[in-house]
C-alpha cells in the first residue's frame, strides 16, 4: 500500500487533458467512485501520470500494482500483488467469496463457473477497505500482467458508482476496456517537447538543436528524456553531431527489447526487415521476407500488438517513433543482415538509390566502388533531398580519397540544406572544415554558411560570411559568386545597413560580361537595380529591374530554378510590377514545392505575400503568409518565420484586428534586431494599430523610426510601404518634418514606376499634407480617385475615398462628403473589413445621414461558401449539421458565420433568417 501525502508535483508537460481527468477521478470519489483507463505507447507518460495520482490522493488509501510480464503466466498474480495490503479485511466478506478469493489469490485456479463470484469478492473486498476512508486502486500496464487479474479489474471498475472506490489502469495504446472511459495519450507537440528537453538540460541549448532533438523524440517523453540524458555538452552546445534515434540503452528502448521479445522470432525478423525499409512497397517485404526463409504473413502478431498496420499498399507503422527504436533494438549483426538482404532484392526492381543505401548500410570501413554509386544514384537529389543527403553522407564516409570525402560533404550539405535541415547542413560544414583546406572548397562551403546564417541565424553576420567567400570563389566560378552577392545583398537590407548595399553593388559589377547567360544578367541586374534604387537613383534602377523581370519570364530548362525566379519576382516588387512579380513568385513556389526545395519555399511565399498585398489581396496575402510561416518553422528558417509573422501582424492590423495582430507580434518576440526587417514590421504594425486608435504623434513616431532617410541605416524599403500610413498620422500634427522626407522619397520611386497604385497613394498624401478645406486637397484627393486601379487595390481605394469623405465633412461641406463616404462603406462592407465600414459609418452620421446596415444583397456582401451557410443557417440549420452537409469543421463553419454576421451587419441567426426572407421577397417581387 502506498501512503499519500500532498507533495509538489513535477510538472507533466502536454498531459493538461489527461490529468484533468485523473484530478476529475479523484475529487469525486466520494461523492461514488469511477474508474479510468490511460493508454499509450511505451514512454508516452503512463507511469508519471499514475505517480502523479498517487502523490494527488492525499485523502485516499492507495494500493498500488504493475502487471509484470514475468508473471503473465500466473493467475491472478497482479490481484495479490494488488491486494495484499488489505487482505485483512477479507473476514468481512461472505464466507463462500472470502474461501475463492483466499484460493485464488494463492495460487489455486478458479473454475470458470465461480468467475462472477470471484469478482464479486474483490468488489466486495475493496468497499470493505475504502469504508473508513475512499481508496484509489491503481494498476500501470494491466496488460503486461497476466488476463485474469486484467478481467477481474474491468469487471469491478465498471461497478463503482456507489462505492468511493477509484481503479485507474494502464496499458498500450492498442488495448481498451469496454465500460471504462479511456484516455489516449498522444504525442506532444513542439512546443512541449521543447520543454521537455529544457527541463532535463544543465542549461537551454541552441534553439537548431531543441528542434531536431524533438523531431528526433517524435513526441514521446521518454524518448525525450533519454535523448538528453545521453547528449554530450559538445552535442547540446550544437557543435557535434545529434543522435538521430533515441539510445537503445535507455529507458524507452528497453520497454520496446521487452515488448519485442514477447513476438515468435520470425515475426521479429519480418518486422526488422520492414522498419529497415522504408519506402514500405509490398513486394520489396515480400521478397525479402522470403530470402530470410520466413514469410510476410510472420508480421501477424506485430499487427494484433498494435506496432505496425499491414494495409494493400505496404506496412505501416502507426506511431513512426517504432520504426526507429525497432531498427535501433536490434544488434548490429542482424541490422547489417536485413540490409543485406534487403539490398539483394531491390537488384530487380531498379531502385538504384535505396539498394546503394541498404549496401552501405551494411558495409564496414572504405569502398570506394560503392560511395561513387552512391554518389551517382543521389545526384540532382530533387524530390527527396533528406535522402539525397543521407547517401552523400554514407559516399563520404565510404569515400578512399580525401578531396573525394570534402566533394560530397558539400554536396550533402547542400542536399540537407534544400530539403529543410539547416542543422544537418551546419554539422556537415562543420565537419568538411576538419578534412579539407582547400580554399575553392571553403569559399563554396561558406557561401552555404552564409545563406544558412541569412535563413536561420544571424543575419547581421552573414553578409559579412559571403561576401568573404564571394570574393573567394570569383576566380573559378563568377556565376556562384555573383549568387553569393545577391545573399549578401539581401542580408545586408534584411538587418537594415542599406549603406553597404553599395560595396555589393561595385563587386556585381565588376563580375559582369556582355555575354553571360540569363541568369547570371538577372543577378546582375537586380543587383544592380536595388543599388540604384537605395541611392535614389530610379533613373538607373527601373531599365535594370525591368530587364531582370523580363528575363525571369523568360527562364527555361536548367536555368529555370526557384531561386532565380525569386531574384526576378524581388525585382518586380521594387520596381511596382505587382502583377509580373506576383506571378513570377507564385511560379517560384510551385517550383519549389515541385522540387521539394524548403530552403527557397519561404522566400518565395514572403514575395508572393508582398505582391498580394500591393494588388490589394489581403486575405490571400495573410494566407500565404501563414503558409510562409509554417514552411519557415518547418525547415529552421526563424528570420523567414519573423518576416511572416511581421507581415501578418501589418496585415491584421490594417483589418483592424488587434488581437490576431498582437497575437502575431508577441510570436516574434525580442528576438529581432533593431532595424532588422522583423522589427520594422512590428513596427509599423503597432504603428497603425495607433492610428486606428487616434493616437496620431505615437504612429508617426514609430513609422518615421522605421530608417533613417539620407544615412541609408534602417528599413528604407518598408518605410516606403508604410509611408501612406507615416502621413495620415501626420495629417493630425501640426509639425511635420519626417512625414515630408518620406514622402519626398516616395515621391521619387513612385514617379519612376508605371504603377497607378503608386502614384494614386502619392496624391492621396499630398491631399492629406495640404490646407485644410482648400483646392489643393481636393484637386489631390480626385487625382488619386482617378488613379487608383479598378481592378486591384480595392482597400486603398476605399481608405481614399474615406479620407476624401473625413476632409470634405469637416470643411463643411456635408453633402459631397455622404457621397464618397457610402462609397468607401459599401467596399469596406464588400471586403468584410468591419471597423472601417464602421469608421464610414460614423462619418455618414455626423455628416447628417441615417444609416442602417449596407444595403447590399447578400450575394455581394458573402463569399460562395460563406453565402450557402447563410442560407443554410436561414433554413434553420445548426453549425453541426451545416458541418456535415459541407464537409467543414464545426469551427470552420463558426468562423464563417461571425464574418456573416459581421458583413451583413446583423448580430443574430434569428436576424439573418428574417434577412434572408426578405431579400427573397424582395426578388420574387421583381420577377413578378
Amino acid at each position: 500500500m502506498v501512503t499519500a501525502s500532498r507533495v509538489q508535483l513535477t510538472v507533466l508537460r502536454g498531459r493538461d487533458d489527461e490529468w484533468q481527468a485523473v484530478r476529475s477521478l479523484l475529487d469525486g470519489v466520494t461523492g461514488g467512485g469511477g474508474a479510468l483507463l490511460l493508454h499509450g505507447e511505451p514512454g508516452s507518460g503512463r507511469t508519471a501520470l499514475v505517480g502523479h495520482a498517487h502523490r494527488y490522493a492525499e485523502d485516499c488509501t492507495v494500493l498500488a500494482a504493475a502487471g509484470l510480464a514475468e508473471e503473465s503466466a500466473l493467475p491472478y498474480a497482479g490481484l495479490q500483488r494488488l491486494l495484499d495490503p488489505v487482505l485483512h479485511r477479507a473476514a468481512a466478506l461472505p464466507d463462500e467469496q472470502h474461501r475463492l478469493l483466499r484460493r485464488a489469490l494463492a495460487g489455486e485456479s478458479c473454475p470458470a463457473d465461480r468467475q462472477l463470484t470471484l469478482s464479486m469478492a474483490v468488489l466486495g473486498l475493496l468497499a470493505a477497505a475504502a469504508r473508513d476512508r475512499p481508496l484509489l486502486a491503481t494498476m500501470d500496464d494491466v496488460d503486461r500482467g497476466d488476463p485474469q487479474t486484467a478481467q477481474v479489474l474491468a469487471f469491478v471498475a465498471r461497478r463503482l458508482r456507489h462505492l468511493p472506490v477509484a481503479v485507474l489502469l494502464t496499458a498500450d495504446v492498442a488495448v481498451t476496456v469496454d465500460g471504462i472511459p479511456a484516455h489516449r495519450l498522444r504525442p506532444l507537440n513542439a512546443r512541449d517537447s521543447v520543454a521537455v528537453l529544457i527541463d532535463r538540460l544543465p542549461e537551454r541549448p541552441a534553439a537548431s538543436v531543441l528542434t531536431a532533438l524533438a523531431v528526433t523524440g517524435g513526441g514521446n517523453p521518454q524518448a525525450l528524456v533519454d535523448l538528453a540524458e545521453v547528449l554530450s555538452p559538445a552535442q547540446w552546445r550544437g557543435e557535434e553531431a545529434l543522435p538521430t534515434a533515441p539510445p537503445a540503452d535507455g529507458a524507452l528502448g528497453r520497454a520496446y527489447r521487452a515488448r519485442l521479445d514477447r513476438l515468435p522470432p520470425d515475426t521479429r525478423r519480418v518486422l526488422l526487415l520492414a522498419a529497415l525499409d522504408e519506402a514500405g512497397a509490398p513486394g520489396t517485404l515480400i521478397r525479402a521476407a522470403g530470402a530470410a526463409g520466413t514469410e510476410a504473413e510472420a508480421l501477424a502478431p506485430a499487427e494484433v500488438a498494435g506496432l505496425v498496420r499491414v494495409e494493400p499498399w505496404g506496412v505501416t507503422f502507426p506511431q513512426p517513433l517504432v520504426r526507429t527504436m525497432i531498427a535501433a533494438s536490434a544488434p548490429l549483426a542482424e541490422r547489417r543482415a536485413a540490409h543485406r538482404l534487403l539490398a539483394g532484392v531491390l537488384v530487380a526492381d531498379g531502385h538504384r538509390l535505396r539498394r546503394a543505401m541498404h549496401l552501405a548500410a551494411a558495409t564496414a570501413g572504405a569502398d570506394p566502388a560503392l560511395a561513387t554509386e552512391l554518389e551517382e544514384a543521389a545526384a540532382g537529389g530533387v524530390g527527396d533531398w533528406a535522402t539525397a543527403s543521407a547517401a552523400l553522407r554514407w559516399a563520404a564516409e565510404l569515400s578512399g580519397h580525401p578531396t573525394q570525402t570534402a566533394a560530397r560533404l558539400l554536396t550533402a550539405a547542400r542536399y540537407a540544406w534544400a530539403g529543410g535541415q539547416p542543422d544537418v547542413a551546419r554539422l556537415l560544414l562543420d565537419r568538411l572544415r576538419v578534412v579539407s583546406r582547400d580554399p575553392a572548397v571553403r569559399g563554396r562551403a561558406d557561401l552555404l554558411r552564409g545563406e544558412l546564417e541569412l535563413r536561420c541565424g544571424r543575419a547581421s553576420g552573414a553578409s559579412v560570411t559571403l561576401l568573404t567567400a564571394a570574393t573567394a570563389v570569383a576566380g573559378t566560378d563568377r556565376a556562384l559568386a555573383l549568387s553569393g552577392l545577391v545573399r549578401a545583398g539581401e542580408a545586408i537590407c534584411f538587418a537594415g545597413d542599406q549603406y553597404r548595399y553599395a560595396e555589393v553593388g561595385r563587386r556585381a559589377l565588376a563580375l559582369r560580361r556582355p555575354t553571360d547567360p540569363p541568369v547570371m544578367e538577372l543577378m546582375g541586374c537586380l543587383v544592380a537595380g536595388v543599388a540604384a534604387t537605395l541611392r535614389g537613383d530610379h533613373e538607373r534602377a527601373g531599365p535594370a529591374l525591368r530587364r531582370a523581370v523580363v528575363l525571369g519570364g523568360r527562364l527555361t530548362g536548367s536555368a529555370l530554378t526557384p531561386t532565380a525566379l525569386n531574384c526576378a519576382a524581388a525585382a518586380g516588387l521594387v520596381v511596382a510590377v505587382d502583377g509580373a512579380a506576383h506571378r513570377l513568385a507564385e511560379r517560384a513556389v510551385g517550383l519549389a514545392r515541385e522540387r521539394g526545395e524548403l530552403s527557397v519555399l519561404s522566400r518565395a511565399l514572403e514575395l508572393r505575400a508582398v505582391a498580394e498585398y500591393w494588388l490589394g489581396r489581403h486575405e490571400a496575402a495573410a494566407e500565404t503568409s501563414r503558409d510562409g510561416l509554417r514552411v519557415a518553422r518547418a525547415s529552421g528558417q526563424i528570420n523567414c518565420a519573423s518576416v511572416h509573422l511581421g507581415m501578418l501582424a501589418v496585415l491584421a492590423a490594417i483589418r483592424a484586428d488587434r488581437d490576431t495582430s498582437l497575437r502575431h507580434l508577441r510570436e516574434i518576440g525580442e528576438s529581432p534586431t533593431p532595424g532588422s526587417r522583423p522589427h520594422a514590421l512590428a513596427g509599423w504594425a503597432l504603428a497603425v494599430l495607433d492610428l486606428i486608435d487616434g493616437r496620431h504623434a505615437e504612429a508617426a513616431d514609430r513609422l518615421a523610426s522605421l530608417a533613417r532617410l539620407g544615412t541609408g541605416r534602417g528599413q528604407v524599403l518598408v518605410q516606403v510601404m508604410a509611408t501612406p500610413y507615416l502621413v495620415e498620422a501626420a495629417a493630425h500634427l501640426a509639425h511635420r518634418p519626417a512625414a515630408t522626407a518620406a514622402l519626398a522619397v516616395f515621391d521619387r520611386w513612385a514617379s519612376s514606376t508605371a504603377s497607378p497604385l503608386r502614384r494614386a497613394l502619392s496624391a492621396r498624401c499630398h491631399a492629406l499634407l495640404a490646407p485644410r478645406g482648400g483646392a489643393e486637397a481636393e484637386r489631390d484627393f480626385q487625382t488619386a480617385l482617378r488613379l487608383h486601379p479598378t481592378e486591384a487595390g480595392t482597400f486603398e481605394r476605399a481608405r481614399t475615398e474615406l479620407l476624401f469623405g473625413q476632409e470634405l465633412r469637416r470643411s463643411r461641406r456635408p453633402r459631397d462628403a455622404r457621397t464618397h463616404l457610402h462609397q468607401a462603406r459599401e467596399m469596406f462592407s464588400l471586403l468584410g473589413v468591419a471597423c472601417w465600414a464602421e469608421q464610414a459609418t460614423t462619418e455618414l452620421r455626423a455628416a447628417g445621414e441615417s444609416v442602417g446596415p449596407p444595403d447590399l444583397p447578400a450575394a455581394r456582401l458573402l463569399t460562395g461558401q460563406q453565402l450557402r451557410i447563410a442560407e443554410l443557417v436561414a433554413e434553420g440549420a445548426t453549425n453541426r449539421e451545416i458541418a456535415a452537409r459541407m464537409f467543414l469543421s464545426t469551427r470552420t463553419v463558426d468562423h464563417h458565420l461571425r464574418n456573416v454576421f459581421h458583413r451583413l451587419g446583423i448580430r443574430s441567426r434569428t436576424e439573418l433568417a428574417r434577412a434572408f426572407a426578405t431579400e427573397r421577397h424582395v426578388g420574387l417581387t421583381s420577377d413578378r
